[in-house]
């Protein structure tokens, strides 16, 4: 680094619920890095503008949340294989020589945190994801590389599910949304990717009765850390997975670019960021 101490922060409108800070922050402090990682609420009028001056400010990077996390890749100079593929990046690197790099981590995340938190075999069987928004394609993107041999999908609008199929080839097959209990039969994977189950929103109530023991089941949602789904699929004998692993995992990439040091995934991480 040059001298100058590296900033990084996390992009978004509104930004003050990002866990982000928090994690980052940690991170810093424990391995005695000097750096700072700050929320920055900026408008998507404001952000090409932004984007050019935070380097001169002497940030190294940032992340990216809601609503810019589409609009980034058409301001990046550099975008990666699988941000392109996703269609959204969650992690800037503002280069020395001035480009701006833009990636996605969340699929990263995603099989860091089945990896770490279940005997997970993703060639074992097909995989069942239920949604088809931006975290669905990251979700679908890294299961396809990481070999799943079949994702059978559902959402609750047909049309959005159709639109991913499109995109990403015959390994997925859809499913009309009331008919999705009946995809569980001999999945190993299943992943929620809706905010259903989340606080304040409705239960999701598909159907597990033909869920195998032998699938690993996990929600990406967060809060509550454990749902109703998932408890439901622990009661049918499943591997279940939480979805703070994902926010933690997803994170490490960016921090070691930026900071020079590969963070771990702990408990002590996992106690820190849930002692909100």
């Amino acid at each position: 680094m040059s001298g100058k101490i590296p900033l990084a922060g996390v992009i978004g409108a509104p930004v003050g619920h990002s866990k982000s800070p928090k994690l980052h922050g940690y991170w810093l402090k424990r391995y005695g890095i000097d750096g700072y990682y700050v929320p920055l609420e900026i408008a998507q009028a404001d952000l090409a503008e932004a984007l050019r001056m935070l380097p001169k400010l002497g940030f190294v990077g940032a992340n990216v949340t809601i609503p810019h996390k589409e609009s980034v890749l058409g301001l990046a100079d550099i975008v990666t294989d699988r941000a392109a593929l996703i269609g959204a990046a969650n992690t800037l690197i503002f280069r020395p020589d001035g480009k701006l790099h833009a990636d996605n981590t969340d699929g990263y995340g995603f099989v860091e945190n089945l990896r770490s938190g279940a005997e997970w075999d993703p060639k074992a069987g097909p995989a069942v994801v239920l949604g088809a928004g931006g975290a669905a394609r990251a979700v679908i993107a890294s299961l396809l590389e990481v070999g799943v041999p079949e994702i059978r999908l559902a959402n609750r609008t047909r049309a959005r599910s159709d639109v991913l199929r499109a995109e990403f080839g015959t390994r997925i097959s859809v499913s009309e949304w009331i008919n999705a209990g009946d995809m569980m039969e001999g999945a190993r994977t299943v992943v929620n990717t809706t905010s259903l189950g989340m606080v304040g929103q409705p239960e999701l109530n598909v159907s597990l009765a033909r869920l195998s023991a032998k699938a690993v089941v996990t929600d990406i949602v967060y809060t509550p850390l454990r749902t109703a789904f998932l408890e439901r699929a622990a009661e049918v004998g499943c591997q279940t997975v939480d979805g703070l692993g994902m926010l933690l995992h997803q994170a490490v990439p960016g921090f070691e670019r930026w900071f020079g040091t590969r963070p771990a995934v702990d408990d002590a991480t996992r106690n820190h960021i849930l002692s909100v």
